[in-house]
């Protein structure tokens, strides 16, 4: 029995693979893919081993060749963001901002942050990560379209609040920050300047979305399977003074990890060496596809939001699915054809509408790595409006358009 249960979850594996990999077309915003050769690597001896500590100062004997690699990691994603300091054994964007908010806050100060309706991610709310820290938690005052900050009245509120940490950067992720604009306010008034690249950390590097270390951030968090598809891990980046630094590097070890998933290292830094030489061509692809899907959809019938601002400026793109029945209803439709994507919130949501919001957050990244363009774009508009709109089944044209593109692209294979 127990041969024929491990069977069993070795099949499960390779019915999961067959499936996401070649039949269906993923438009979660959150995801992305590995190459072939990357992917490989998931499996070794890294797997088994710890590694406390930094490279070279361990804690545990037997690292020689995961120091080398950790070493080389970190120093390429210093030089692809430009920036001396970075901490690449955090496991996840959301534990990097952990290392993050403990290490700035003290109980009970106050902090800025983008709300969850707008897109602000759950790590930086009362009920995540932040709330452990702090429960004075502000909120960005919006622009009318509730998508973009207001930045006179942010900077009166960073003035009134005098807030020790702020935070941007969202999970519904559209448009760049004005971090520019708002940096020199916060740091007036002694505030940290925080920013979440977790979802646009690929477009950052492809240098096709803002440089927030440039703009004035001190600090910016990511996750390095999103727009940069590489394996699940975080990063924490930063051009402080190495005395500045201490305190995070304390945090991350020994205040929120001890072994950090080596396993991942060796994907991570092949994805670093395809980024190199890939990279722009691909986040270039990528801000090409997003509005091209908006436009798309716009023209198939679909309420996209920000039609007027060009839809998107990111790999996503926010739709009303309101007249579908809302989000959590036409996610499901999507999914029997074997369309992926997730229902959310959009702005004027309410703020407990959760399981079935208003909206669909689609992310083109994953199937921009795959080799899709802008025709690809309206054809899966197309699919999707006959699938919500024209309620027909449509999963086994889905199938045969994705088995068009199964072929990891911008990599070395």
């Amino acid at each position: 029995m127990s041969a024929e249960s491990v069977a069993r979850v070795e099949a499960l594996v390779r019915r999961q693979d067959e499936w996401r990999l070649s039949q269906t077309l993923n438009l979660i915003a959150s995801e992305n893919v590995l190459s072939r050769r990357a992917r490989a690597l998931m499996s070794s001896d890294f797997n088994h081993r710890y590694a406390e500590g930094h490279p070279g100062a361990r804690y545990y004997q037997g690292t020689r060749y995961i120091d080398e690699v950790e070493a080389e990691v970190r120093d390429r994603v210093g030089n692809l963001f430009g920036c001396a300091r970075a901490e690449v054994r955090t496991i996840s964007g959301t534990n990097a901002n952990d290392v993050l908010f403990c290490t700035v806050l003290r109980e009970g100060e106050p902090a800025v942050v983008n709300p969850l309706p707008v897109g602000g991610h759950i790590s930086h709310q009362a009920m995540g990560g932040l709330g452990k820290y702090t429960r004075q938690i502000h909120t960005f005052p919006r622009r009318p379209d509730g998508y973009r900050i207001d930045v006179d009245k942010s900077k009166d509120l960073l003035k009134e609040i005098k807030p020790k940490l702020v935070v941007f950067g969202k999970s519904l992720f559209l448009f760049p920050e004005p971090v520019r604009e708002l940096a020199p306010v916060a740091h007036e008034v002694g505030a940290t300047v925080a920013y979440d690249g977790a979802h646009v950390l690929g477009l950052i590097a492809g240098r096709q979305f803002q440089d927030p270390l440039a703009e004035g951030a001190d600090i910016m968090t990511g996750s390095t399977h999103k727009t940069f598809p590489g394996p699940q891990r975080g990063l924490l980046l930063s051009n402080m003074t190495e005395e500045e630094w201490k305190p995070f590097d304390k945090k991350a070890f020994p205040g929120s990890l001890s072994n950090h998933h080596l396993m991942t290292l060796p994907p991570l830094l092949v994805t670093l060496l395809e980024f190199e030489t890939f990279g722009r061509e691909y986040a270039a692809q990528v801000v090409r596809n997003a509005p091209a899907l908006g436009q798309a959809l716009q023209k198939q019938g679909f309420d996209v939001e920000c039609a007027d601002l060009g839809y998107t400026a990111s790999h996503q793109i926010a739709v009303n699915v309101t007249k579908f029945g809302g989000g959590g209803k036409a996610s499901e439709v999507l999914a029997q054809n074997d369309i992926i994507v997730n229902r959310n919130q959009l702005p004027f949501d309410p703020p407990k509408k959760v399981n079935n919001p208003s909206g669909l957050r689609l992310g083109v990244q994953e199937m921009t790595r795959f080799g899709m363009k802008e025709p690809e774009m309206e054809e899966t508009a197309r699919l999707m409006r006959a699938c919500l709109i024209e309620n027909k089944s449509v999963s086994q044209e889905v199938n045969r358009f994705r088995s068009r593109f199964v072929d990891v692209r911008y990599c070395f294979d």
